[in-house]
């Protein structure tokens, strides 16, 4: 569902050079006339930003409730700024819940998304002129819908550090697969899973693509084989376990190292009573969920397994996004498509890219080329298949 000039209080976020914003140091401003970028399962109720009317549904979290999301139209501020000022009014009725959260514009790609207090500076992992802002709003199976109104985001001077920070190589840890199915069923950002469908799910929403982006990847490698996929679910077990993040950062459990989720630290060592956030006993370590396609086809796996996950946003490096329709994009052990499949990569997932090496000749959405991409030791894909630059040669 795409909604468009959403007028005064939920349409706050300005399109780049057309409206002028207000300097740090006065009075944020409602602004008319944006959009809402992408969202799933939101409405537009006198100017406010409600929970749709879908009803709860049982994602890889296990847990019922209804959700719904929202992401603003970018912002570009006059200059750089290290930290904004956002401002909103909430309404959670009946245990719901709303959140807001931004993100920045930093060394050619989106950061993470961060939860931004209402009238609190939030602090950006880099300098940027240009951020955006989610709506999330959640509720039990009955009962009324939350909303978010009255937002408004600018620049401030105000002192702050910014616990985020994107390393020199994206952070790899080990943790347990398992396959999330759920055919028919519809993800955290609005996605109907379909039948050995391509993705990954996350137990936070701090690494959440919107529908159809891959903005957020993730390479998820057993001894023999790789997935590049999207992340476009929440789950497995937690919804606010970004264990990818340094211990000072996330979410929840400080107190656990760096690339160890709840769940497993749970299951393997007791720790929270063995329990998960929403107190259910946990019954396997499980870091990430797998669809089908990944599990079964990409991965080539029958049960669930040990792997190595790499969280791609978290570091530099090159990078390629696959621009396929749908399906998936096979990796080959050398440059030619007669090469062994020896991995996939989901629609709009992005690549690590280690270098390129002429090949076999393809003709795909980006033309026709004999130019191959390194992504992984031993595993190739073809540029023609990749929106990416030039890179150095094997």
């Amino acid at each position: 569902m795409r909604i468009t000039r959403a007028t005064v209080l939920a349409a706050c976020l300005v399109t780049a050079l057309t409206i002028s914003l207000p300097s740090a140091a006065s009075s944020p401003e409602p602004i008319s006339g944006a959009t809402i970028s992408n969202s799933s399962n939101v409405k537009l109720a006198n100017d406010r930003i409600v929970l749709g009317d879908a009803p709860a549904a049982v994602g890889s979290t296990e847990v019922k409730q209804r959700s719904g999301l929202a992401e603003l139209t970018p912002v570009r501020f006059p200059a750089a700024t290290s930290a904004v000022l956002a401002q909103y009014a909430v309404s959670t009725p009946d245990g719901s819940a709303a959140n807001v959260d931004v993100r920045a514009w930093v060394n050619d790609r989106w950061s993470e998304w961060t939860p931004a207090a209402s009238g609190v500076p939030t602090a950006l992992p880099g300098a940027s002129d240009q951020v955006q802002l989610r709506i999330i709003v959640s509720a039990p199976p009955t009962g009324r819908a939350p909303w978010v109104g009255e937002v408004r985001v600018q620049p401030t001077d105000k002192t702050t550090v910014s616990g985020m920070t994107t390393q020199a190589a994206p952070l790899t840890s080990r943790v347990f697969a398992t396959r999330e199915g759920l055919v028919g069923g519809t993800t955290a950002n609005g996605h109907v899973i379909v039948s050995r469908d391509h993705f990954v799910a996350l137990p936070s929403r701090r690494g959440l693509s919107s529908k159809g982006s891959g903005a957020y990847s993730v390479k998820v490698c057993t001894a023999s084989r790789c997935a590049f996929e999207p992340v476009w679910d929440v789950g497995p077990w937690n919804t606010k376990d970004d264990y990818w993040n340094p211990s000072a950062t996330r979410e929840m459990w400080k107190d656990l190292p760096q690339g160890r989720p709840e769940s497993q630290a749970a299951y393997q060592n007791g720790y929270n009573g063995g329990k998960d956030q929403f107190g259910r006993t946990v019954a396997n370590p499980a870091g990430i969920d797998l669809a089908d396609g990944t599990f079964w086809d990409g991965l080539g796996l029958t049960n669930n397994a040990w792997v190595d996950a790499t969280y791609l946003w978290t570091g530099d490096g090159g990078r390629g996004t696959v621009s396929i329709t749908s399906g998936y994009l096979n990796l080959r052990n050398s440059a030619s498509s007669s090469g062994a499949v020896v991995g996939m990569a989901g629609k709009s997932a992005q690549v690590t890219v280690e270098c390129q090496t002429t090949g076999q000749s393809v003709s795909g959405s980006q033309g026709t080329s004999n130019i191959w991409l390194r992504v992984h030791p031993g595993m190739y894909v073809a540029k023609a298949w990749v929106a990416a630059g030039t890179f150095s040669t094997c």
